[in-house]
């Protein structure tokens, strides 16, 4: 029998070449559609991943709860579950005053200066639960589904159902800059798993020189191209001979990225065309170093979304206070208000600017933004003044590409432990972004062991409420 790439392949010229060569090139662009029933109409094009790692404290940010103060220095009033440290204390209110921000009303903590600005575009999700307390399950969780190493990230399902709509930068990019840290689990978090290799993350290191270091030219321009041609054409003759090898297809598409990075990624980190008023609304001169370095990966990510990219995650920067380190940047077990203050004032203002500027261009309501970590924070002390590990009850925010902006979704209860009202999983987060980015969650699936897996595996509902 013949197979279909060697039915191709004996037309060495015309039609046939030609059909060839659209099949290499689209199979990157168009998986989900050999997956899924029914198109969903987008209302987003790309999701810009604000990951927090390391636990935000959903009771110091987005969540205000009168009652800690009337408790506040009591034991609990209700049970409580076991804890990452067991080393619980009494009550412990924020430590920050919350101000109604917008026409929306919404509350936000005075950690986080300069985002009261954007409130309007905010979708805050107050009663967001994970299966999981401890960092490394924490992390794959919210990005794969699944609490181990192993399984395609969401920005990889994101690449495999829709491609990337720039020919010279991947679909799935994940920005770092000064000294910022793999989360635990390292790149795990952002792999393509089973599924073919291009559509695990490139991390581009936004201030870095060279900003990519493995695609740096070791020879002549056009020697490496005649180089990458003859491979290229010895893979094709190999492929020829076989059905459908995803493994080597992926292997032709990611050195053919890799080529036309070399030129993409230097210009799309070179940001001296942008004017002094842009960065200066992102906070680009900010004294503080690491403020100033999670404003670059902000400006970073509009240039990515105005070049087509589909997935992009970005990463925060720790202070080593409190025990928040390079991995987990708001674990703040101990000296909670220096640690999280100095985090709040590193990514408030630049996510604000980042939402300004998405705006201005007309961008936002095609661009979802997804600010969420692995877990929430105790409402109770860990020892005398940091939080323990919450999976049971936090907030996350969604902005622009469809959403609902100035609005609430879910309650904790009245201590901000556990998520009472409008209960939400990651599962109903993911199925929520793939629904905004058209594509039906339960039928974007790939089969690997003999099983159809996808990312939000079993599970999820589309929060349709918060949907505009």
């Amino acid at each position: 029998m013949t197979t279909r790439r060697q039915l191709l392949s004996l037309a060495s010229n015309g039609f046939g070449l030609a059909a060839l060569q659209a099949l290499l090139a689209n199979d990157a662009h168009g998986d989900v559609f050999t997956h899924r029933s029914k198109k969903i109409a987008p209302k987003a094009r790309s999701v810009i991943f604000l990951y927090m790692s390391g636990g935000v404290s959903h009771i110091d940010t987005f969540d205000p709860k009168p009652m800690l103060e009337r408790f506040a220095g009591k034991p609990m009033p209700m049970a409580v579950q076991r804890t990452q440290f067991n080393n619980n204390g009494t009550v412990q209110p924020s430590h920050w005053k919350f101000q109604n921000y917008g026409q929306s009303g919404l509350p936000i903590s005075d950690m986080l200066p300069g985002l009261g600005d954007v409130a309007d575009e905010l979708c805050v999700i107050r009663s967001m639960t994970a299966k999981f307390s401890e960092h490394a399950q924490g992390n794959f969780f919210m990005h794969t589904g699944f609490p181990f190493l192993g399984f395609p990230s969401a920005g990889a399902w994101t690449s495999y159902g829709l491609g990337t709509e720039s020919s010279d930068i991947p679909a799935y990019i994940v920005l770092q800059s000064g000294e910022a840290a793999l989360p635990h689990g390292g790149v795990g978090n952002f792999g393509n798993g089973f599924l073919p290799a291009q559509h695990q993350a490139s991390i581009i290191k936004a201030d870095g020189t060279p900003p990519l270091v493995n695609i740096q030219s070791r020879e002549p321009a056009l020697l490496q191209r005649k180089r990458l041609d003859f491979i290229g054409e010895m893979d094709r003759q190999f492929t020829a001979t076989i059905d459908a090898n995803l493994q080597v297809d992926a292997a032709i598409k990611n050195y053919e990225m890799a080529w036309r990075m070399q030129s993409a990624v230097p210009e799309l980190c070179d940001i001296s065309g942008e004017s002094e008023a842009t960065k200066k609304l992102y906070g680009l001169d900010d004294p503080e170093p690491k403020k100033a370095a999670y404003a670059r990966q902000c400006l970073l990510a509009r240039r990515l979304v105005e070049r087509g990219v589909r997935f992009i995650e970005l990463s925060t920067l720790a202070y080593n206070t409190g025990g928040g380190n390079g991995a987990n940047p708001w674990d703040h077990h101990g000296n909670l208000i220096e640690g999280h203050g100095k985090k709040g004032n590193q990514i408030a203002s630049p996510i604000a600017a980042l939402i300004k500027d998405l705006r201005s261009r007309g961008l936002l309501d095609s661009t979802l933004l997804v600010w969420a970590g692995e877990f929430g924070r105790t409402p109770f002390a860990q020892g005398s003044n940091g939080r323990d590990h919450n999976p049971y009850g936090f907030s996350v925010f969604m902005a622009g590409g469809g959403v609902k902006g100035g609005h609430v979704l879910g309650a904790t209860d009245d201590f901000g432990y556990n998520a009472v009202e409008d209960r939400q999983t990651v599962y109903d987060l993911w199925a929520t972004v793939l629904h905004l980015m058209g594509i039906d969650h339960e039928q974007l699936t790939y089969r690997f062991s003999g099983r159809d897996f996808r990312l939000t595996d079993v599970h999820g509902n589309v929060m349709r409420s918060i949907i505009a």
